[in-house]
């Protein structure tokens, strides 16, 4: 059985389960008279989202518009299969990123850079590519029609160029992609994630105040989940991109190689990651979806364009 799950009023949270793994990866059903599905996760993970959508009552020709905050594996893999089985949809991505889904080949190859061929293979599955005549591009403030309500689209660089917030003018409901990071809410840890190539803390604040301005009423996090608590979760996302990547930064300035800058961010959040390991809970997620390697080789490269 699927897990389901209500995120805000007219919007379901399907956990979409990558790796076989329960609250990592979220997608968003946005019931509406153009009905509309917010991430597809990625291949591997299409079996739990279409027995969702199933036991949602959403058909093959039900479905109008599919939503990718950006184009990474885990957030767009799956668009290119889900259209082939969804011929009504239209698939929409940031103007920057929508080229790759067309012929996703210099996709997958960064990441398989990132993960290894094998994590790739095995964890998201094969990346398909969407046609060319399915997809359209969203821009800062491009609105999607869903009938009897709408979602918009923000710019939001920081993690990646290709990177939006989309807002349900509905229920002023915002979707973070990974612009917020990570949050597990059984752990009720946020870690940044900035992986290379495009890590930008500058663009990535400015992102989140973005967000910030247009006062939503909760932010919906692809991993994972609703958070109610708007203006805390800002600020605990903004101090947190800019503590690590000041520790890293002490860390290159101390003379530690860029490859063992990942032991500075394991030893940054240290007390709180011993915290909830003695409280029993599954911290091992985190190094599952965006490791402190990950992320460290996104801040390295990020300084390192900074200093050149």
């Amino acid at each position: 059985m699927p897990t389901l799950f209500e995120a805000a009023p007219g919007i379901t949270g399907i956990d979409t389960k990558l790796g076989g793994r329960a609250t990592v990866t979220a997608s968003y059903l946005v019931h509406a008279e153009r009905p509309a599905l917010v991430e597809t996760g990625p291949t591997a993970c299409q079996g739990e989202l279409l027995a969702a959508l199933e036991q949602l009552g959403v058909g093959r020709d039900d479905l109008a518009h599919v939503v990718v905050s950006h184009i990474h594996i885990d957030h767009a893999g799956g668009a290119g299969a889900l259209s082939a089985l969804f011929p009504n949809a239209t698939i929409w991505a940031h103007e920057r990123g929508a080229r790759h889904l067309v012929d996703p080949t210099r996709l997958v190859a960064s990441t398989i850079r990132t993960y290894g061929e094998q994590k790739v293979a095995t964890m998201f599955g094969p990346t398909l590519p969407v046609s060319s005549d399915r997809i359209r591009s969203l821009t800062d403030r491009t609105a999607i029609d869903l009938g009897d309500r709408k979602l918009e689209a923000l710019d939001a660089p920081g993690h990646a160029s290709h990177e939006i917030f989309l807002v349900d003018r509905a229920t002023d409901s915002l979707f973070t992609g990974d612009g917020f990071g990570i949050f597990l809410p059984d752990v009720g840890l946020l870690r940044p994630a900035s992986p290379a190539p495009e890590f930008d803390l500058e663009q990535a604040v400015a992102s989140i105040e973005h967000a910030r301005a247009q006062c939503p009423s909760r932010l919906l996090f692809s991993h994972f989940g609703p958070v109610d608590a708007v203006e805390a979760t800002c600020d605990l996302a903004i101090e947190r991109l800019r503590a690590w990547t000041a520790a890293v930064r002490r860390a290159l300035e101390s003379g530690v190689p860029a490859e063992e800058a990942g032991q500075t961010l394991r030893a940054e959040t240290a007390e709180e990651t011993a915290a909830a390991l003695a409280a029993g809970l599954d911290v091992g997620r985190y190094e599952f979806l965006s490791s402190f390697d990950v992320n460290a080789a996104g801040i390295v490269r990020y300084l390192t364009k900074r200093s050149a």
